[in-house]
């Protein structure tokens, strides 16, 4: 597996929106604050992957195959997060975070969140 497996989500050429853990973006100035957009997933256990990570637990080591997974569940938590925030009319999310937690000891939660918000370029 190469370091595309282990990458973040799509950039803000590819989806028009953004996303940034800052209060802010150089150069640029916020026009309109819209608000609170979150992109939540839950991603149940794979048995498989379960045993694996046991065995892998025991001699020591990265667990690939989880990490993929959360990799994976990141990124389709920052794509929904992208999509409500293009659907509330935003170009850019700041202040975004995740939090992740564990759903009901059958699966993990993963929520990506931050503030909607219009930039401008800061010259208009």
């Amino acid at each position: 597996m190469g370091i595309d497996d282990y990458g973040g989500g799509s950039g803000a050429h590819e989806t028009g929106v953004l996303v940034v853990t800052t209060n802010d973006v150089p150069g640029y100035r916020v026009e309109q604050v819209i608000g609170e957009v979150f992109g939540l997933t839950v991603r149940s256990r794979h048995l498989g992957s379960q045993i694996g990570a046991g065995l892998k637990s025991m001699i020591g080591g990265e667990l690939k195959g989880l990490t993929k997974t959360l990799v994976q569940t990141r990124n389709q938590a920052m794509d929904r997060l992208v999509e409500q925030a293009k659907a509330r009319g935003a170009n850019a999310v700041l202040m975004m975070r995740f939090d992740v937690t564990d759903a009901a000891d059958v699966g993990t939660e993963v929520c990506a969140y931050g503030t909607a918000v219009v930039l401008v370029p800061a010259s208009t």
